[in-house]
């Protein structure tokens, strides 16, 4: 194989007891006498004996390819390199595994982000960054020491960091992605946790802005997903560090929690001159957060390439574009393009259901909701938008019919029939279920593996590579996507999505937008999405229903209404205000007390269209 192309081996699809080895009697080089493709044997370091292994060496490469085609459960990649590499990655697990091409660089005082795909190499480049793994440089069979590692890098940007990684000198603290897996590592209230990691003494201040004083007694477990991931950013926040990695900041947080979280981690990097790393999907506080990006490309689980750092804004937009400029490389077929929504028929005019007002109370003392009776269209994506704590998922239920009303119409007591089937994606997506994605999903419809179900939603939210899976297998991104492919699969009137952004990354979000709309107009279905993305709401929404009122004390729902009125409602309920990048039309968050920031509030246009 030529020094620019890789083979890998997925071993947690390559799976011999299924197959009779296909790839290795197809494979040209075996063929002829060759050990190309062979068993990795018992003394491999990984894997079964029983699965296979590719000699990079033999390989023909990409231009044979017939072991690819001929896996039955897409275990291998033959990849050619962009021509623009060096031959020598940053780190290499083994041969046929995962190789990663550059680092960000850490920076004392800066904000530093990371935009890319999952599985891309980013998690990879935090363990090499803080000193949890060496950098082997692409030799992974003899691997060199951190001196030649830093030797490797003299005279670049990363001599200095890593040097003080190599000594010692570099103390790190992480916030995880998945931050519902806490509980399970932590058994204690969270005044505990975070009482022990309070290290720098900035722990009250934490604690009030990030607004979870009323959970500070509260056992771990029994947290939503949005206190877990204020709590958890308290706990990294809160150590004395020299390099801090924020993995999604943004997940289960509202638009004012996602804002208040950026600007602590902004004044983390300015006032304490320290260096943070940040890894985020949500591109508008992305946007606002970073001094600088580094764009992740490549071929998922395969190889990642991290580029040098670009501006916040040209990152982004090149990103969106699909066509990094610096590195003359397409990272997308098309552009990610913002345009506002006009009336796709009219249809759409058409009502679906009347709903009447309704109330639901939990108690004296606890949470009501109220809500202004209105109408949901036929074939349209009503995007729902609120603050946490606000009503917005207890609305979807009582139409759902998970809860019973308060009272309908002003009579208490009475019942709330919509009449309508409605198919419902809860917030928190549950996965332990011993079940393979494709059985699961053939329990939930007849219709899988048929044409229109392949084109309409297994290839929008790339279900193929998962299907023979096992749920409670599946990444928090992976269990997003089937749980959104489950829902729209059932025959329903009303397709309630509650925060189906959560843990999927920007590709991810716009093909699962694309499927949500798609899904909408070619079967003139009603869809209503509740997100705190504003890229996703403002890609998929046609209308808008917003929620406001005090958190976790009582909330108000107005009618569904248009998106700019909608947009201006919601954001000036939260006192941020939005602009339009004039090259793409993306959404940007205004710096607060910017004097575009204070125009748009005096001229009542918090959410520019233009």
């Amino acid at each position: 194989m030529a020094d620019d192309s890789i083979a890998v081996v997925d071993l947690d699809r390559c799976q011999p007891d299924r197959c009779n080895y296909e790839c290795s009697n197809y494979c040209p080089p075996n063929r002829t006498g060759k050990e190309c493709i062979t068993l990795r044997g018992e003394d491999a370091g990984d894997g079964d004996p029983d699965q296979v292994h590719i000699s990079e060496e033999i390989c023909l490469g990409e231009s044979c390819g017939i072991c690819v085609e001929k896996c039955p459960f897409d275990a291998i990649e033959i990849i050619n390199l962009p021509q623009e590499l060096d031959d020598q990655p940053t780190h290499r697990y083994g041969e046929n595994s995962f190789s990663l091409y550059g680092l960000p660089v850490p920076e004392s005082g800066k904000v530093t982000g990371l935009l890319g795909p999952n599985g891309i190499g980013k998690s990879t480049a935090v363990d090499l960054l803080a000193g949890e793994v060496t950098p082997n440089l692409g030799r992974h069979e003899s691997p060199p020491d951190w001196d030649e590692v830093v030797d490797e890098y003299r005279g670049t940007e990363l001599q200095d960091y890593l040097a003080a990684v190599r000594d010692g000198d570099v103390d790190v603290a992480k916030k995880p992605q998945y931050v519902d897996e806490i509980p399970a590592q932590f058994d204690g209230n969270t005044r505990q946790l975070l009482e022990a990691t309070d290290e720098r003494g900035v722990l009250d201040d934490l604690v009030d802005r990030l607004s979870i004083r009323p959970v500070m007694d509260q056992a771990i477990d029994s947290l939503s997903g949005g206190e877990l991931q204020r709590v958890a950013l308290a706990a990294t926040l809160a150590r004395d560090a020299d390099f801090y990695f924020v993995d999604e900041l943004t997940p289960y947080l509202d638009i004012g929690q996602r804002v208040t979280a950026a600007r602590l981690v902004r004044e983390l990097a300015e006032d304490a001159d320290k260096a943070v790393l940040v890894v985020e999907h949500d591109l508008a506080v992305l946007d606002m957060l970073a001094d600088s990006i580094h764009v992740a490309y490549g071929e998922p689980s395969v190889y990642g390439v991290v580029t040098p750092p670009k501006s916040v804004r040209n990152g982004i937009n090149e990103y969106l574009r699909g066509y990094l400029e610096n590195e003359n490389m397409r990272v997308r077929p098309e552009a990610i393009e913002f345009e506002e929504h006009a009336p796709r028929s009219a249809s759409r005019r058409d009502t679906l259901v009347s709903y009447p007002d309704m109330t639901k109370s939990y108690g004296d003392g606890e949470f009501t909701l109220s809500v202004e009776g209105g109408d949901i269209n036929r074939n349209e994506v009503l995007g729902v938008v609120g603050p946490n704590g606000i009503g917005k998922s207890t609305f979807a239920q009582l139409l759902a019919g998970g809860l019973e009303p308060s009272s309908v119409g002003g009579e208490a007591g009475a019942a709330l029939d919509v009449g309508l089937d409605i198919a419902y994606k809860p917030q928190y997506v549950e996965a332990d279920q011993q079940m393979r994605v494709d059985a699961f999903l053939s329990s939930v419809t007849d219709d899988v593996g048929t044409s229109y179900w392949q084109t309409e939603i297994a290839d929008p939210l790339q279900l193929d590579p998962i299907m023979e899976q096992r749920l409670p297998d599946l990444s928090g991104g992976e269990r997003q996507r089937v749980a959104i492919a489950a829902t729209l699969s059932k025959d329903a009137d009303l397709y309630l999505l509650d925060e189906p952004s959560a843990h999927l990354d920007v590709e991810q979000r716009v093909l699962a937008t694309r499927a949500i709309r798609r899904f909408a107009e070619n079967n003139e279905s009603t869809v209503m999405v509740i997100d705190h993305d504003i890229y996703m709401i403002d890609l998929v929404s046609d209308r808008l229903m917003v929620f406001d009122g005090e958190p976790a004390e009582h909330g108000q729902a107005s009618p569904p209404q248009a998106m700019r009125s909608g947009m201006n409602e919601f954001l000036a309920n939260l006192d941020v205000t939005f602009r339009r990048d004039e090259r793409l039309g993306r959404p940007r968050i205004n710096k607060p007390d910017s004097q575009l920031d204070k125009q748009q509030k005096r001229d009542g246009e918090y959410y520019y269209t233009t």
